[in-house]
């Protein structure tokens, strides 16, 4: 019983996102390392680079109406952190596995995290910003390497969204490059490179999902900086 709630999990995810979202195919473009550069942005006053992790929660400051699918998917899944995306740059560009059920690169409109203007790029995947998780802190590299290492996590995560890979729906299947899910995508394009975000902190013991990588994991066991909390405007804007 135990081994099936990475089905369960992503099952609720998919009912939830072919209730709301169509696909379309995403441009093709060839991206590798030596072509990327590391980029810098800012997001609500935060400051992330190439390969940094935006940490979102669907569970607050929504509608309870527009967002209802998404609070129980983010219910199910332990801690505040729900979704990871991954930026690459140049400007706002990020590339996620949501709610198009596939890898797809969107663009940040503007400075400011807003789900609601990102909803034809992204599909409706209703999420406020947690805050950024920066992997690659505190672990003594240098600046060459660090950057290699920026690119190439960059790379990883656009060569999945060119090849249009499917969502996963089977989180305990977090070793497959087939398919991906979200916090899964950052912590193969990291793992490829020597990086394990698959730590265990901050989630419970929860029989049966010791292989599912879960966003609040992968949040817990980097360096971090939490968001602004949403104002009270922000809060209503689905009403």
């Amino acid at each position: 019983m135990e081994t099936s709630k990475g089905w369960f999990v992503g099952l609720v995810f998919l009912v939830a996102a072919s209730a709301l979202s169509g696909c379309r195919s995403a441009p093709r473009q060839a991206h590798e390392p030596e072509s990327i550069a590391v980029h810098t942005y800012q997001i609500d006053g935060l400051t992330l680079q190439t390969g940094d992790l935006i940490c979102t929660s669907t569970t607050q400051g929504q509608s309870m109406f527009a967002g209802f699918l998404w609070r129980i998917f983010g219910m199910i899944i332990p801690g505040p952190v729900d979704h990871i995306v991954v930026y690459v740059g140049p400007g706002g560009r990020c590339v996620e596995a949501g709610a198009k059920l596939r890898v797809t690169t969107f663009d940040i409109v503007g400075n400011t995290w807003d789900e609601l203007k990102m909803i034809e790029a992204r599909g409706p995947l209703f999420d406020v910003l947690y805050g950024i998780a920066y992997p690659l802190a505190g672990r003594s590299l240098s600046g060459a390497e660090e950057a290699r290492i920026r690119r190439a996590v960059a790379s990883y995560c656009l060569r999945q969204a060119e090849a249009g890979k499917p969502y996963n729906p089977i989180f305990t299947n977090s070793m497959t490059d087939d398919a991906f899910y979200c916090s899964q995508l950052a912590y193969q394009a990291y793992l490829e490179q020597g990086i394990d975000l698959h730590t265990r902190q901050g989630v419970p013991d929860i029989p049966g999902t010791d292989s599912i990588v879960f966003p609040q994991e992968i949040w817990a066991g980097c360096a971090h900086v939490r968001a602004p909390e949403p104002s009270p405007q922000q809060d209503r804007r689905l009403l």
